[in-house]
């Protein structure tokens, strides 16, 4: 039996937007990190926070697990050290704008892959099952509170370079 033409429709409509949504935020991050020296990428607020190297790091391998073989295998890679990825490391930008790129392209080859009739399916993150609905609305928020958090501290680090990522304020 086939799916109304409607809810193929709304299946394709949403994939788009989800592939827009996160194009925009990644754009967004993007523009706020060329605003950063590249000592910046280190500096944490307090002992408590990540810097943006953390970040970018997270965001990077989360993709990479998430969204590698998406609908075949456990969302949670055992090949992911999530515990590394909270860990200060020197790396260049170079290197992590290399593991950023990565994670996003696992993302979009896997979202522009997918067809309104995979929405129905389910994926397991940790061994839990979740709809792929709800899989990809879980991702999408979890990045997107990250990407809140590098606009943050990059506005934060770059104090008077800052410039503006949206309308400026009228003085």
């Amino acid at each position: 039996m086939s799916r109304p033409q409607h809810a193929t429709d709304v299946g394709s409509e949403l994939i788009a937007a989800l592939i827009r949504g996160y194009r925009a935020d990644k754009q967004l991050a993007e523009r706020a990190l060329a605003q950063l020296e590249e000592a910046d990428w280190h500096v944490a607020l307090d002992s408590e926070s990540n810097p943006v190297s953390v970040l970018v790091r997270h965001i990077a391998g989360n993709l990479r697990s998430r969204w590698t073989d998406f609908l075949t295998s456990d969302g949670e890679k055992p090949t992911r050290d999530r515990d590394h990825e909270f860990e200060r490391v020197e790396l260049s930008v170079d290197e992590m704008m290399a593991e950023w790129e990565a994670g996003y392209q696992a993302l979009f080859d896997t979202l522009e892959s997918l067809t309104p009739e995979d929405l129905t399916r389910t994926v397991t993150i940790r061994g839990e099952p979740h709809g792929v609905i709800q899989a990809m609305l879980r991702n999408y928020a979890h990045t997107a509170q990250h990407v809140g958090q590098i606009v943050m501290l990059a506005k934060h680090l770059a104090g008077d370079r800052w410039q503006t990522l949206s309308i400026p304020r009228q003085r």
